[in-house]
């Protein structure tokens, strides 16, 4: 008679991402058979905030965290107070260099950009980088500051949602703001959307554009298990002409893995420290 053992399950790479869409269940449930179907264990854990899930990687309850660029700098500086160190693995080819802009309505008051000093400017969620953070303080560095309205939605989640952003142009087409920060990207997909009309009294036009900046990232901190290095591995070989990882790239809105870097998150940065955004978080953590 054969006896059965129970043997120890293998401890799975956990990663951390935060819920800010349906959709994202999906891509981590694909991505996880991807992983395990080249021998990695690997499992994911949501989270409501990009603030609960930094916490968590700090006190080890995941290995690797799929951060919003402000979500980075949180873990960098909270990781330093601690005396420990933060990286960034990886990111997506379509996270670098990106730009947002400042728009206003075509025909409208705001002629050119020293016309919005004291204007009602449109911006997102209080926590976004490309529709609050960014474009509020590459403005103030040209001198422009105006009245911000925010337009906040599910705050934690750091404007993934571009929710905040949808509504600073709705709030520009009906004449409620003098101009609008969004993401030139958002911008183009509101175009597409039907959103932003082409022709007409509805029309807008960039007034300003930041520099580019980079977005989210993989981010791992000392003492990560070993097996990242298979995760980076596995991410790095996925090809766009590859039928296999094909959808699973176009899924998660890239064609390639690149290398991490940092150096894409200076003006965040800046605006960071220009507004005191992390003060009472990060005091909260001591």
């Amino acid at each position: 008679m054969n006896e059965s053992r129970l043997t120890a399950p293998v401890r799975a790479l956990v990663l951390g991402a935060v819920a800010y869409e349906p959709g994202v269940v999906t891509i981590w449930e694909a991505f996880r058979a991807h992983f395990l179907a080249h021998g990695l264990a690997f499992d994911f854990v949501l989270y409501s905030s990009y603030e609960r899930q930094v916490e968590a990687h700090l006190r080890g309850q995941i290995d690797v965290a799929w951060n919003s660029p402000l979500a980075w700098i949180e873990t960098e500086r909270a990781a330093r107070r601690k005396g420990r160190t933060a990286e960034v693995i990886a990111m997506r080819d379509t996270d670098r260099d990106l730009t947002s802009v400042v728009l206003v309505r075509e025909g409208g008051p705001v002629r050119e950009l020293a016309d919005l000093r004291g204007a009602k400017i449109g911006v997102g969620a209080a926590d976004s980088p490309q529709a609050t953070l960014i474009p509020l303080a590459s403005l103030a560095e040209a001198d422009v500051v105006g009245q911000e309205v925010r337009h906040d939605e599910r705050a934690g989640r750091h404007g993934d949602h571009a929710g905040g952003e949808r509504e600073a142009v709705r709030a520009l087409l009906g004449g409620a703001v003098d101009a609008a920060c969004v993401l030139d990207g958002s911008r183009s997909a509101f175009e597409r959307e039907g959103l932003i009309a082409q022709q007409g009294p509805a029309a807008v036009r960039v007034v300003h554009q930041t520099a580019p900046y980079d977005r989210c990232n993989l981010t791992v901190l000392d003492g990560a298990p070993p097996e990242i290095g298979r995760f980076r591995e596995l991410l790095m070989a996925m090809s766009h002409e590859s039928p296999a990882a094909r959808p699973l790239l176009d899924l998660a809105g890239l064609t390639v893995w690149r290398p991490g870097r940092t150096s894409g998150y200076a003006q965040l940065e800046r605006a960071v420290d220009r507004y005191g955004t992390l003060d009472a978080w990060l005091a909260h953590l001591v």
